[in-house]
């Protein structure tokens, strides 16, 4: 069973809180130390974002952070490295990257899943690269027993969710609004609505992310959804609470922790 499952299955229907930050922003040191301070304050699951300079899915917030990341010149192998060093003492968090397929092809797929497994990631999830094109690195992050994440959004037909369905793994991140991250404003019944439609199809646990910004919309998803995942809400303490990045977040975690419980 994977650390995914594993959380899943321990939560025993319980709702996830899964918070993203991008590796790297400001630096990997202040990364390291905003995996430990969410995961104390109630992370259950960690999303990182790899740093890629050609973002199609990330707000204005993500892209800072993304362009903040890059002039360290933090690479995908900078991610994997702070992952290693999370892992020395943390086992049982799982760790899901977030990005896009550039920095992945140019590593090679192979290459890239065997350094993954090795860093302990558990989940993979590439943005632009969607269930019609993703055999090759599906193959590759499969024989490692890594799971491929996949978005579902509102506009997705049933179709394609039963083919979603098939290979998904780990959880699905069904992306609640149509936009990029951090914008406009949930509709939680419109939400209610897909994710009964998707359950019909998909046994795994649903994560719901993109919008979700305080406790009151993070408490009206966790009443529909498995996971309840924050990203520009996360990163915007981050840039706002410079030399506090790891306090302000992790008071932020909790907060929205305590709202799903």
């Amino acid at each position: 069973m994977s650390r995914i499952q594993q959380t899943f299955t321990a939560l025993n229907g319980a709702k996830a809180l899964i918070p993203y930050i991008t590796v790297g922003d400001p630096d990997t040191e202040t990364t390291l130390a905003l995996m430990h301070s969410l995961v104390a304050n109630g992370a259950d699951i960690l999303e990182l974002g790899v740093p890629f300079s050609d973002p199609m899915a990330d707000g204005p917030t993500i892209q800072r952070a993304a362009e903040r990341a890059l002039a360290k010149n933090i690479s995908l192998k900078d991610v994997l490295d702070t992952v290693s060093r999370f892992r020395q003492t943390n086992q049982t968090t799982p760790v899901v990257l977030m990005g896009y397929l550039n920095p992945i092809h140019k590593m090679g797929y192979r290459e890239f899943a065997e350094a993954a497994a090795e860093a302990g990631v558990d989940g993979v999830l590439t943005v632009d690269d969607p269930v019609e094109t993703i055999s090759p690195l599906y193959a590759e992050l499969k024989a490692r027993d890594i799971d491929c994440i996949f978005l579902i959004a509102p506009t997705t037909t049933e179709k394609r969710v039963k083919t979603i369905a098939k290979v998904a793994g780990g959880f699905v991140y069904y992306v609640s609004l149509r936009g990029v991250t951090g914008a406009a404003t949930l509709d939680t019944d419109e939400v209610s609505r897909k994710i009964a439609l998707l359950r019909k199809h998909i046994d795994l646990p649903i994560g719901v992310g993109f919008g979700i910004s305080n406790a009151e919309s993070a408490r009206k998803i966790g009443a529909v959804a498995d996971a309840v995942i924050v990203g520009s809400r996360i990163v915007r303490e981050i840039e706002e609470h410079p030399g506090r990045e790891a306090e302000a977040a992790g008071a932020l975690a909790k907060e929205l922790k305590d709202a799903i419980r």
